[in-house]
Order: C-alpha cells, then structure tokens, then sequence
C-alpha cells in the first residue's frame, strides 16, 4: 500500500493556461498529457494538445491521426490536437525567408540564400518559431482555455526553452552576423515574438511546468537536473507527476514486491531539488494505454477493470539473452557499437552492460554518450573495471573548445573579418556542428578499440544522422577530394566491419513501433541494424501479480512482431529483480 506523503494526481487540477509535459524519454509524458488534455476537456474547458517531439507518438496514443494543424479529436467535445512537424516547418520558414528576394537578387544570390537555408540547425529553429507563436499569438491560440505541450525528452526540451533567449541576444548582439539561418531579416522580424515567448514562459501565472517521471532512480535525477536548469531560466512554477506507480503489490510475489519496494526507495531518496515540488502519483495498470476510452479510464481510476483473468505466468519464447549478444561482439573485434532507441527504454544499462562485459574480457573499451542529459556513470555507480575508458558529449564543452579551436586558427585574419567570424560563432547553430565533430572523432577511435556509444532518444539522435549524411554529400561533391581514400563517419556508419548498430526496445507497442520507424530510418541512410535488444520483459518472468501478469500479457505481440517481423537477430532481458546499478549487477546481465 501506499503510505508515502503523496496524493494521487487530480486530473483537473491545472490553472494555468500554458502546461509544458517533460522528463526523461520513456517515462509516459504523452500519455500524461494526453489523459490530462482528455480530463479537461470533458469537463467543458477548450484544449489544444501540441507534441514538440520530432519522434512524436500522440497518434497511437490518443488513437487517431494527428496533423500539422489543429485537428478535432473524435469523441472528446472541445479537445484539438497537432504535431510539430520539424521538416514542414522548416520548409515555410525558407520559404518566408527566400520569398521577398525572388526575382529582386540574381539567380546566384539566391542559390547562396537557399544553401544558408540547408542545414539541419534551420530544421530546429523553425519549430521552435512554430513552437513560440503557439506561445505569444492570441490569433492562434487564444480560443483556447489551456494549451498543453507534449515536448520531447528533457535535453531536447532544454534546448528548446533556451532558444528563444539565445536567438533574441544574438540578434541584439550580432549586427552585421552571418548566420546558418540566411538573411538576418528573417530574425529580425521575429525579434518581438522571442522576447515575448521568454516572459510568458517565465510568468507563473500563464506557464506550469509539469515534470512526469517513473519512480526509479535515473528518472528522478533527470527530473530533478531539468527541475534545476528551468529554474535557472526562470520557469519556476513546476509540479511533479510519479507516473507506473505499484501501490498494491501481491503480497508474496518477488518479482511484484521487488518492483514495489525498488520504486519506494526511489521516491524515499528523492533528490533535494525535488523535495519542495508539489507531487502526485498515477498508478501502473495492466491495460493498453491507447485510444481515448483508455485515457478515460486511466483518469477516472479503473485500472484494474480490464485486467486478464488469467493466473499462470507467461511462458517466455526462445530468445537468446544478452550473453549471446557479448559473445558475437566480442568475436567480431573492435568496432563502434551504436545502441539506439527511443528514451526510457534502457539504452544506457544495456550499453554499459556490453561495456563492462567486453571490458571483463580483456578489451580495451570506451563508453560514451550523445545524449544531453546522459551519465554513464551513474549506472556504472561511480566503479569502473580495467580497461575502460568513460567520457560525454557535453554539447557546452564541445562548442567551447570548437569556439576556441576556430577563433585561434583565425589568428592571423584581419580585425574586421574576425570580428563577423567571432559573432557567427555565437550562433546557436555553432554547437550543433561542434557536437557533430565530436561524434566523428567517437566513431574514428574504433579502428583501435571498442567504442560503445548510448546514443541520445531516436529524435535527437536522427538530427545528428541527418548531419552525418549531409558532411558526406559535401564532401563526396567536393572536386578536391581523392574519393577511394576518405571514409566519411557516414561510411563507417554503414560498413558493418566498423559499427554495429543495435536497437533497444521495450515489449510494448509505442516502444516497438518506434523502433521499427528508426530502423527505416536508418536503412534509408544506407546504415543495417545488426539486431534488436528486447529490454525489461515481464514473459517469463513468473509473476501471478494481476497488474504485472496483465502487462506480461501484452507483451507477447510485441515479441513476436520483434522476432518474426523486424529484427534479423534478437536478444532478450528479463525484467532484473536487482537494481542494474554498478559494475557487479551489471556484468551478472550479461552471464547469461
């Protein structure tokens, strides 16, 4: 039972007209939002539910269509929902930039226009400009009693906050700035709308920041990092939703009891930053949480109304575990080993568990992030084995040191182009190409070792892909360069002999099904998973709890889809009674 000083959240109980959902990927942000934005509108208030994640899943969710307009959602009288759609934003924001100097500048002029216009950073900039008129424009959304935003996992989101202070003070600060965005008069005219963005964000009476995290551990001290950085930006009115609580476990049931008591200790051990945070809890049920009769039913507390009747245990399938994995690995040599997959869905304990094991066998093995908000060593537990080797791309590290490197190569320019490189830098664009070269350099260190690298969630992680790709058309268009004797990070991507890359998934349909569209993703960039990792499965694992035995049960299509439909090898890991914190735990994963 549930004895904690938390209360179970009441779904009605948000003021404010902007509410922004974020946390660690994997953690239920859409369905939170979802049942929230489901909760007000029948009680007769008018909402319009906006995903911000380029890996968005709010049309399963909410079991419709979802566009990149606001869209009525069917059943529910006063709900419209919409996605953010990064490619189709950027593709009006070029248009409105380049528009006015079509046929007024020569055909060459505009050709430099439109390639200033090509990268990836102007992607991320027009849905942010998208993202800030949903903030400041009453024409768009002021019919509207709340609007809510389902945003993308909390690095990404990070990012997003600070755009629109980054881009007002570059405007105000680089007069004569040539940016990766083009002409500056496409800025410029936005200068207003950022500003006014940043003071509504920060007004406690127009914005709630709604931190949802699972009662684990690592969750936690995301919510708690990301509850401190918005503060320091000023965003201080924040609440905390515990969603996947077990607050009736079956008393005698190990694996329930386990789950239980390992999520008690978490919320015991809640982070300082955390503490003073307003708290409710929405329990874990044993039911799909998809289509708009489920949300209803999650807010109005019937969880365990459909739960099967069924009393016996799943019966697992015949995977191999992760030993399997270890032993084809650590044939092969060294190599990068990507591990990919959207948040939440254990990225960062299986790659430390691959790191560890091969580490435990002799080879050399360097373990890192591309992840905002990752910390390998808080899964390693601050205990590393011989062998190893730990890093981050911390993207402010990384554009600090690529600032320097460029303005010291730029020595010897004169005063007045130094000056229009200096400010250029100051770009917000200029830490993405930073944390770009950082990738690279990852991926050129495996000719000599193991380099296993727990990539950021599948959206974030696409963005740097799509960068990967476009380096390597410049560079394989450039008349300058001897082709059969570069070997682009592209190319080494997609040569199975250099990288491996693996796709983490939990048994579950949102996990798998975004699974599934990375890894299309992936082959359109010419680059072959060598196989899924099923994490965190409850088959098998001999629970008779009705909540766990329901959620081993709606597993199994999700397994046989992995195995039968998408993977051309599959590894499984049983849902782990112990804690996979620290060298120990995490090498007995990997036995087998």
């Amino acid at each position: 039972m549930v004895s904690l000083s938390l209360s179970r959240l009441d779904w009605l109980s948000w003021r404010t007209p902007f509410l922004f959902f974020t946390g660690k990927g994997g953690v239920g942000k859409t369905t939170i939002a979802s049942a929230a934005a489901v909760a007000l509108s029948d009680a007769g208030q008018r909402v319009l539910l906006v995903s911000t994640d380029p890996a968005s899943n709010l049309a399963d969710v909410l079991g419709t269509a979802v566009a990149r307009e606001p869209q009525p959602v069917p059943g529910v009288a006063g709900l419209e929902a919409m996605n953010l759609d990064p490619d189709a934003a950027a593709f009006a924001y070029r248009e409105r930039v380049i528009g006015p100097y079509r046929g007024v500048v020569s055909e060459g002029q505009l050709a430099a226009i439109e390639e200033q216009l090509a990268g990836e950073c102007t992607v991320e900039v027009a849905a942010f400009d998208q993202f800030t008129q949903l903030i400041v424009r009453p024409e768009l959304t002021g019919r509207y009693d709340h609007v809510l935003f389902d945003t993308a996992p909390t690095g990404h989101t990070l990012r997003l906050m600070d755009l629109p202070s980054a881009w007002s003070q570059y405007i105000e600060t680089s007069p004569e700035g040539a940016s990766c965005l083009g002409p500056r008069s496409g800025l410029q005219a936005q200068r207003e709308q950022y500003r006014a963005a940043v003071q509504q964000l920060a007004d406690p009476q127009r914005t709630s920041l709604v931190l949802v995290s699972r009662p684990d551990a690592a969750a936690l001290r995301e919510a708690a990092r990301a509850a401190s950085e918005l503060a320091d930006r000023d965003i201080g009115n924040q609440r905390l939703v515990i969603n996947g609580l077990l607050a009736e476990p079956l008393v005698g049931d190990t694996v329930a009891e386990a789950l239980a008591h390992r999520q008690r200790q978490a919320l015991e051990s809640l982070p300082t930053g955390l503490q003073a945070t307003p708290a409710a809890w929405v329990p874990l049920v044993g039911v799909d949480l998809t289509g708009v009769a489920a949300l209803r039913a999650l807010v109005a507390g019937s969880n365990r109304a459909e739960t099967p009747s069924a009393t016996e245990p799943a019966e697992g399938l015949p995977l191999p575990e992760l030993s399997a994995l270890i032993d084809e690995l650590d044939a092969g040599g060294p190599r990068a080993v990507l591990v990919m997959g959207k948040g939440g869905v254990g990225k960062s304990t299986i790659a430390a568990s691959i790191t560890v094991a091969l580490a435990c066998r002799g080879n050399e093995v360097h373990l890192s992030t591309t992840d905002p908000a990752g910390r390998p060593s808080d899964v390693l537990g601050g205990h590393a084995p011989e062998h190893l080797t730990i890093s981050r791309i911390d993207p402010a590290a990384e554009l600090a040191r690529y600032t320097a490197e460029r303005l010291n190569a730029a020595a010897d320019m004169d005063p007045e182009r130094r000056a229009l490189l200096q400010e250029d830098l100051q770009s917000p664009c200029t830490q993405e190409l930073a944390v770009f070269r950082a990738f690279s350099g990852l991926i050129s260190e495996a000719r000599r070792r193991f380099v296993i690298i727990d990539t950021a969630p599948s959206g974030h992680t696409l963005r740097l892909l799509d960068l990967t790709g476009s380096y390597h058309r410049q560079i394989m268009h450039d008349p300058t360069v001897q082709h059969g004797r570069v070997a682009t990070p592209l190319m080494r991507l997609q040569d199975p002999a250099r990288t491996r890359v693996l796709i983490v998934t939990l048994p579950e349909l949102t996990p798998a099904s975004e699974a599934a569209m990375l890894q299309d993703d992936l082959r359109r960039a010419g680059i072959e998973p060598f196989g899924w990792v099923i994490n965190a499965s409850l088959t098998g694992s001999g629970t008779h709890d009705p909540v766990l035995l329901a959620r081993a049960a709606l597993e199994r299509p999700h397994l046989h889809r992995v195995r039968e439909q998408l993977a051309a090898r599959v590894w499984i890991v049983p849902w782990q009674v112990e804690s996979l914190v620290g060298e120990g735990r995490l090498a007995a994963l990997t036995l087998g």
